[in-house]
């Protein structure tokens, strides 16, 4: 997993606007419902119902943290008197063995609850790290965004995460801009039909369009694409293509993108690499939580 450096600079980065709990309120009862199901036959059998109890979310790697209100909302939802104290914010490049999070309330809560608040922040966090790294690569050369390449359902958590690591959002969904790929170029015959079909039918956003070649980059400009993207081109050919489009469209470069990969590509003057390795292969930040009585 791509680690993002923790230097001082970085961890004073913008705070992302917070979740609205809409985005999430749902997802935790449902998240709830599967892993406790009708009760926590465990903790039930063990733990007294009157005893207190104290957890700690420890990094056990270095990581971005994302996520807070979630995790945060999950043991409110088990159980409203639960406590939780916030020592680090989502955003925030965290050193490993750094204290994130604190909760005390019912020792039977914290356990119920525990699992799930995991669940939420290492995989938010771990999307936020790794859209971290890829940001530093970058190194303000050339703007990271994501892709649709979510998890079905969690795609607003997602790009939240993305957000917290410094990257920008791309599409939110099929409505919100226009794409045109290679199954659509087939589809409708070419990329010049395809383009003329979005004119005509009254939109106004700008039209991007997915080429795979430098043929394809040259029938995108004369169709007038806004956006020309450039999917799986060689280095060489990533030259070229910026080159010959020269100012008259935005370029994104996009395909099987690394950091090692964005570190290169980013001082050829694109102006975006879209990165689906942000949400779609994201590993689980390594977080603890570790409940004493």
């Amino acid at each position: 997993m791509p680690t993002a450096s923790m230097s001082p600079s970085r961890r004073n980065r913008p705070m992302p606007e917070p979740l609205d709990p809409t985005a999430y309120t749902h997802l935790v009862q449902l998240a709830l419902a599967e892993d406790v199901g009708p009760g926590d036959i465990t903790t039930q059998a063990i733990v007294p119902a009157d005893a207190m109890a104290r957890g700690t979310f420890m990094a056990k790697t270095p990581v971005v943290v994302a996520g807070l209100d979630v995790a945060t909302a999950v043991f409110t939802a088990v159980d409203g008197d639960v406590r939780v104290r916030r020592l680090r914010q989502d955003g925030e490049a965290c050193p490993a063995g750094s204290v994130i999070a604190e909760v005390e309330g019912r020792a039977a809560s914290l356990l119920v609850a525990e699992r799930t608040a995991l669940n939420f922040l290492q995989y938010l966090s771990g999307i936020a790290t790794v859209s971290r790294a890829y940001v530093e690569a970058a190194a303000g050369r050339v703007a990271i965004v994501d892709t649709r390449k979510t998890t079905p359902a969690y795609r607003t958590l997602a790009k939240y995460a993305v957000r917290c690591g410094g990257a920008r959002n791309h599409r939110a969904g099929l409505y919100d801009e226009v794409l045109i790929k290679d199954n659509h170029i087939r589809v409708a015959g070419g990329i010049a039909a395809a383009v003329a079909r979005v004119r005509a039918s009254g939109h106004s956003r700008p039209i991007d369009v997915e080429t795979s070649n430098l043929a394809e980059v040259d029938e995108a400009l004369a169709a007038g694409a806004e956006i020309i993207m450039l999917d799986n081109f060689d280095d060489a050919s990533t030259r070229t293509a910026i080159a010959r489009i020269a100012g008259r469209a935005r370029v994104e470069l996009s395909g099987n993108m690394t950091v090692a990969r964005v570190r290169a590509l980013a001082p050829l003057g694109a102006d975006m690499i879209s990165v689906g390795a942000l949400t779609h292969s994201a590993e689980a930040a390594d977080i603890s939580l570790d409940i004493r009585t």
